[in-house]
């Protein structure tokens, strides 16, 4: 099954059910996808046999209707660092000590706002570095505090595209304060369809999307890293996060940028990598950060080629004063 919101009148949008093939699509009997989650035993049934109409050929054509992000603010975005590769190559560049592992890194960021996945993004100064990170996200029903990570699965009700974007020069000094990110962590941006697990076939295991991220910058490939090797799983991640705190329905839990420890060859789902690896291997790093202009665009395909998610694609530009 595959959701999206569509723009009215409303911040959060018109909740609707696509077809697979994003060709046609029909009303959810709820008006948003948080009440959809927020209700989830009862609305499940009705979007399923909304989505059985398309695949018979049911609905209206999708021509004029301007998509949101799946869910345009959420009550909670948790992001992970589920891939240690990633990890390693970043407190390799900086210097940083090794972080135990005995428990999944995980910061709460801004939640209120989820960009679409074609608007423009706006940014006050080039010079703050803007960088780009692909990732793979889940969304929660409701999660009792407590809750273990086998009963975790049953808490995924849909996996979403993200790119959590950052802005490189601010981070450090923010890090430094221990309080975590404010100014270096703005809205994220988020594929236009969220989708239950079982559209992935079986591409969904473990609590991981077996997938590639495919990221192109500015029309050049520039990293094909592979989501299913996580060193977390998304079942652990909500495990983690709910170890001390319920955890409200439409929770939004990210992955972390998508890595391999084979970024040299697959490229990289951002550009610190890429300049982590040119640090490690050149001693200094020679890739720019974006520019006000500059295009990206990530895409999550299914065994068969299609659009899983859609695609994100995104310029930057300077926000006008």
């Amino acid at each position: 099954m595959k959701l999206a919101s569509i723009a009215d009148s409303t911040r959060d949008g018109a909740l609707v059910v696509i077809s697979r093939d994003g060709e046609r699509y029909l009303q959810a009997p709820v008006h948003t996808l948080q009440t959809a989650l927020e209700n989830w035993a009862d609305t499940a049934p009705q979007l399923l046999t909304l989505a059985t109409k398309l695949e018979q050929g049911g609905g209206s054509a999708v021509s004029d209707i301007r998509y949101l992000a799946p869910l345009p603010r959420a009550w909670q975005w948790l992001d992970g660092s589920a891939f240690k590769s990633h990890g390693d190559l970043m407190e390799k560049v900086f210097g940083i000590d090794p972080v135990p592992l005995d428990k999944p890194l995980m910061y709460q960021g801004m939640s209120h706002r989820f960009l679409s996945a074609t608007e423009d993004v706006e940014f006050m100064r080039q010079e703050d570095d803007i960088d780009f990170e692909g990732e793979f996200g889940i969304i929660t029903d409701d999660v009792p505090m407590g809750t273990g990570s086998e009963e975790a699965m049953e808490h995924i009700k849909l996996i979403v595209q993200i790119n959590d974007w950052s802005l490189r020069r601010i981070a450090p000094a923010e890090m430094k304060t221990g309080f975590g990110w404010i100014q270096a962590k703005p809205a994220c941006s988020m594929a236009s369809f969220a989708v239950t697990p079982d559209e992935l076939g079986e591409a969904w295991r473990d609590g991981r999307i077996h997938l590639p991220l495919t990221v192109d910058w500015n029309g050049e490939r520039f990293g094909a890293a592979h989501a299913g090797i996580m060193d977390v799983g998304f079942h652990e991640l909500i495990a983690h996060a709910a170890a001390t705190r319920d955890l409200c329905a439409g929770t939004v839990i990210g992955s972390g940028t998508v890595s391999n420890d084979n970024f040299r060859e697959i490229g990289s789902s951002c550009i610190a990598e890429r300049r982590g690896i040119e640090i490690v291997d050149e001693g200094a790093p020679k890739t720019h950060f974006m520019k006000f202009g500059d295009r990206v665009r990530m895409e999550g395909r299914g065994a068969d080629g299609s659009l899983l998610f859609g695609a994100i694609d995104q310029r930057v530009v300077q926000k006008a004063v």
